[in-house]
């Protein structure tokens, strides 16, 4: 079956949650937590939840946990804490439930910015992966890195990703 077909036998409504990872923004002023989920309902997805989450290994992994125990989403969009700072801890947190790894999107991610960013694009671990059946996509907080994600690479095939998750 080729990719037309996969993506024509898409589940229904596929369930998105938010995380917004930062110990300087609130749900008030997360402009790039907030354009996702504004994005996300007006690509017909389900926003099952949107939360802004300090950077803290412990506090993202915890709600990441429960966001799948009680919501059962099909994808997490983490925004944050991808950089190399000290600070930037969301990679470390999120790696480790990893059941599976979506290696080119990191590749992919970083080649369309160093089209709009250059060399500066390097210093972006995005990240996807699975945890159980749902997809988790670690994108950078800036809203231009989670426009250009969301755009060019989750939403185009989120369907299709969504469902070879839930086969087998």
């Amino acid at each position: 079956m080729g990719v037309d077909e996969h993506r024509k036998n898409t589940p229904g409504r596929i369930r998105i949650g938010v995380i917004s990872v930062s110990t300087t923004r609130s749900e008030e002023n997360d402009e790039s937590g907030g354009w996702i989920t504004k994005k996300a309902i007006k690509e017909g997805y389900d926003v099952v939840f949107y939360r802004v989450v300090p950077d803290d290994v412990y506090r993202i992994t915890e709600t990441i946990r429960k966001a799948i125990h009680d919501l059962d989403p099909h994808a997490l969009l983490l925004t944050g804490g991808t950089g190399i700072s000290g600070k930037d801890v969301t990679i470390e947190a999120v790696r480790p439930l990893f059941e599976k790894e979506l290696s080119a999107f990191g590749t992919l991610f970083c080649q369309l910015s160093f089209e709009e960013i250059d060399s500066a694009a390097m210093l972006s671990r995005a990240t996807a992966g699975i945890i159980g059946k749902t997809l988790v996509f670690c994108m950078p907080g800036s809203l231009k890195a989670c426009q250009l994600a969301c755009k060019d690479l989750i939403f185009p095939e989120l369907g299709h990703l969504v469902k070879h998750a839930l086969e087998g």
